[in-house]
């Protein structure tokens, strides 16, 4: 039987924060000793270098939600515009200053009017987003990979991902994590979380019969 008081906690985001600290600190870890032309690596975020998309968490962990509306309301409610002005605030001169404001965020509980488990979610995509171009790999906990699935698989706040994954049955083969039903896509937790977000790079990892379909829909959205 399910807990309320559980489900609430878990609504709330409670000691999702040590995740997230988590997290951020394995990526600072694995971008030490990055050449500069590493740096320029194209990441999975269409447009957006490796040391772009560090820019980017930096700038979500540095913003609350009263400096995250009045950005908006000075773009015009332009929400593409704010990323891209946030992003030029954190990006610093050189990617040793890009690599060390994001260090200094590492422990920040700081957000825009998201819930912790969002934060979270950007932490493990985007560092994804990052590691995968440049050949790194982390084996992220088990906990958190599973709790970002079952957040993305019910949400479409921020990226497109409970539309992205209508009509199929997604299944973990290394966790808990399972969720919908119709055609199998089955894989790696991670994979699933990066494919439901529109990554398609991570579907060479997915089986079953829906995994095209899950392919065809990366990038929309």
């Amino acid at each position: 039987m399910n807990d309320p008081a559980v489900a609430a906690a878990r609504g709330r985001g409670d000691g999702v924060w040590p995740l997230i600290h988590a997290e951020r600190a394995a990526l600072a870890a694995d971008l030490a000793d990055l050449t500069d032309d590493q740096w320029q690596t194209p990441s999975l975020c269409d447009g957006l270098t490796v040391r772009e998309v560090l820019a980017h968490l930096t700038a979500g962990a540095s913003l609350g939600a009263v400096r995250w509306m009045a950005g908006v309301i000075r773009c015009r409610f332009d929400f593409d515009r704010q990323v891209a002005v946030r992003l030029a605030e954190q990006l610093g001169t050189a990617p040793a200053e890009t690599l060390e404001r994001f260090r200094s965020v590492v422990p920040s509980t700081t957000k825009p009017p998201l819930p912790p488990l969002a934060m979270l979610g950007e932490t493990v995509v985007h560092g994804e987003d990052i590691r995968r171009p440049l050949g790194l790999r982390r084996d992220h906990p088990g906990e958190v990979v599973t709790r970002v699935a079952e957040y993305y698989q019910g949400t479409d706040l921020v990226v497109v991902a409970k539309g992205r994954i209508g009509g199929l049955r997604l299944v973990a083969d290394d966790g808990p994590f399972a969720v919908g039903s119709g055609p199998l896509v089955s894989g790696p937790t991670l994979a699933l979380i990066m494919a439901m977000t529109g990554r398609a790079a991570f579907c060479d990892e997915l089986d079953g019969a829906g995994a095209e379909v899950l392919r065809s829909r990366c990038g929309a959205g």
